[in-house]
C-alpha cells in the first residue's frame, strides 16, 4: 500500500509505512484493504492499490495517536452489490468534538468522555464504482473514559455462512471489548465493576440489525440501527439486559470468524498481562473477563492481587466437576510465546498441511499459529482446562532458482523496511476462496501463504 507515514504529526508510529489490518473479497471479484490512517483501496487486478474512499476527510475529529485508532475496521453487507452498503469502525477525539455519544459506560458523564468508537454505515450509489461516491449515517457511537486509547470498536462482521432467509442473515457483528477498562489508563482504568453486567455493551460483541428503526419497524438499540427479536436478551423479558448483546465477558475480542463449513464462530481475544486466548463462540455465554484470564483466576478478584496476576482455579472448576457460569477458551497460549493474539480462521484452502487447521497468530512478535480444529472443538466441553495443542508454522519463501530459505514475518518486515522493527504487526485475513493473507502495519505488504510444489 502507499507510504502514509508523516500524514499526523500526533502519529506515534510514524514508522509504520502503511496500517493495513483488513483484507477483504466481494463476491464480483473486487478486492479491497485499509489502511488506517484513513484511506479504503481498491486493489486493481494487478495488485496495485486504488483510492476507493477516503474515509479520513469525512471525520475531522479522527485520532490517529496509536495503532488502536484511526480507520481500524471495515466489512462490506453480503448484498453490496444491489444496495450498496458497507461499514466502517473509527475513532475520534472527544475534545472540541461536538457529537454526543449514544453510550457512555455507566457512572460516567459526557465530561469524562476522552475518545469516541464510532460505526458508520456508507451507501455507494453506484455499487459497481471503482471510487465511493455516496452518503453516510452513524450507527453507533460509544465514549471512552479512559485516559489511552485502547480496545476500541475495531471488528465488524456479516456472518459469512448465513444466506438469505436464514435468521441471522444480514446482522452486523461487532468487537467485544472492554473499551480500555484494564490498561487504558488514569483514574478510570482497570475497572472491574464494568465488566461482568448486561446493561452497558462493555466487553460485549453486539449483534445488530444496522438498519435504522425508522426502517426496520423494530426496536431501537442504544444508538440508530435495531435490535433482532432473534437475540437471547432481546427476548428474555428482562428491560435490564441490553438486547444487542450475543455474548459477553471480553477483553478484547478484536477478531471474529466462522468455519464456513460448520459455521462455528470463533474469537480471538487479546489477553492481559498472562493469557491470549481463541474462543468458540455461543449466544448468551460468559467468557469472564475480568475475573477470568484463559482458565485462571484474574488476579484483581483475590484480596491483595492486582490485574496482571492470575491464580490456579480450584481443581474442581478446573477438571468441570464444579461449574461457575464461565465459558473458557479452547485455545491458548502464555507471554512467554506472544503477546496479543490476532487472527484467525478456519482453514479449508489448498495447503494441504493447513487444513482443517485454525490458524492465527500473535501480532507483536508476528508468529503464526495453528491448532487442529477437531481439537478445538472437542474442548468446548465445559472443562476449562480442557484446551487444543498449539502448533507453529514454520514459513519459507524460495528464491529464482528454488532454493529454500526459512524466515520470520519480522525478518520479511525487517527486508522490506531496511531497518529493525520493534514489532512485527500481524494481521491475518481470509481471501473469497479461503487462503490466508499475511500482512503487517509496520511494512504496509499484503503477502498470502500459498502451497509449495512440494
Amino acid at each position: 500500500l502507499p507510504d502514509t507515514r508523516g500524514l499526523y504529526p500526533a502519529d506515534q508510529d510514524a514508522a509504520g509505512w502503511a496500517r493495513v489490518s483488513y483484507v477483504r473479497d466481494l463476491a464480483d471479484g473486487r478486492r479491497f484493504a485499509n489502511d488506517s490512517r484513513g484511506f479504503l483501496y481498491l486493489l486493481e487486478g494487478d495488485n496495485r492499490p486504488s483510492m476507493y474512499a477516503d474515509i479520513a476527510s469525512a471525520f475531522s475529529f479522527s485520532f490517529y495517536g496509536s495503532l488502536q485508532s484511526g480507520f481500524i475496521g471495515f466489512e462490506f453487507h453480503p448484498e453490496f452489490a444491489q444496495i450498496g452498503l458497507f461499514y466502517t469502525a473509527h475513532v475520534e477525539r472527544a475534545t472540541g468534538n461536538p457529537a454526543t455519544p449514544h453510550f457512555i459506560p455507566p457512572g460516567f458523564t459526557q465530561a469524562d468522555v476522552t475518545f469516541h468508537s464510532v460505526i458508520t454505515e456508507w451507501r455507494a450509489t453506484n455499487p459497481a464504482a471503482n471510487v465511493f461516491e455516496g452518503a453516510r449515517r452513524e450507527l453507533l457511537r460509544v465514549g471512552h473514559v479512559v485516559d489511552n486509547i485502547r480496545h476500541p470498536i475495531s471488528h465488524l462482521e456479516f456472518n459469512p455462512t448465513a444466506a438469505p432467509g436464514d435468521p441471522d442473515y444480514g446482522l452486523l457483528y461487532t468487537s467485544g471489548s472492554d473499551f480500555g477498562f484494564s490498561n487504558g489508563g488514569g483514574p478510570n482504568a482497570s475497572s472491574p465493576g464494568q465488566t461482568q453486567r448486561l446493561d452497558t455493551v462493555v466487553s460485549a460483541i453486539l449483534r445488530i440489525d444496522p438498519r435504522s428503526p425508522a426502517e426496520s419497524g423494530g426496536t431501537k438499540g442504544v444508538g440508530d440501527y435495531t435490535i433482532p427479536p432473534i437475540n437471547k436478551f432481546a427476548a428474555d423479558g428482562d428491560p435490564e439486559t441490553f438486547g444487542e448483546i450475543y455474548a459477553y465477558g471480553f477483553r478484547n475480542a478484536h477478531r471474529l470468524s466462522w468455519d464456513l463449513v460448520d459455521g462455528t464462530m470463533f474469537a480471538s481475544d487479546i489477553g492481559g498481562s498472562n493469557i491470549e486466548e481463541i474462543n468458540i463462540v455461543r449466544e448468551g455465554l460468559n467468557y469472564g473477563w475480568m475475573q477470568r484470564e484463559g482458565f485462571f483466576d484474574n488476579g484483581l478478584m483475590r484480596p491483595g492481587g492486582v490485574l496482571n496476576q492470575v491464580f490456579q482455579l480450584p481443581a474442581e472448576i478446573l477438571n468441570g466437576q464444579s461449574q461457575d457460569g464461565f465459558t473458557y477458551p479452547v485455545a491458548i497460549y502464555d507471554h512467554n510465546d506472544g503477546q496479543s493474539v490476532t487472527g484467525g480462521f478456519a482453514y479449508h484452502g489448498r495447503i494441504p498441511a493447513l487444513r482443517g487447521k485454525f490458524v492465527f497468530g500473535d501480532i507483536l512478535r508476528g508468529r503464526i499459529f495453528v491448532a487442529d480444529l477437531a481439537a478445538m472443538k472437542e474442548a468446548d466441553d465445559g472443562i476449562p482446562q480442557t484446551v487444543a495443542p498449539v502448533e507453529e508454522i514454520q514459513l519459507y519463501v524460495r528464491d529464482a532458482s528454488g532454493n529454500r530459505t526459512y524466515v520470520t514475518l519480522r525478518e520479511l518486515v525487517e527486508a522490506a523496511m531496511g531497518a529493525t522493527v520493534t514489532r512485527a504487526d500481524l494481521q491475518i485475513s481470509r481471501s473469497r476462496d479461503g487462503e490466508i493473507f499475511i500482512t503487517s502495519r509496520q511494512d504496509g505488504f499484503i503477502r498470502m501463504l500459498v502451497p509449495d510444489s512440494d
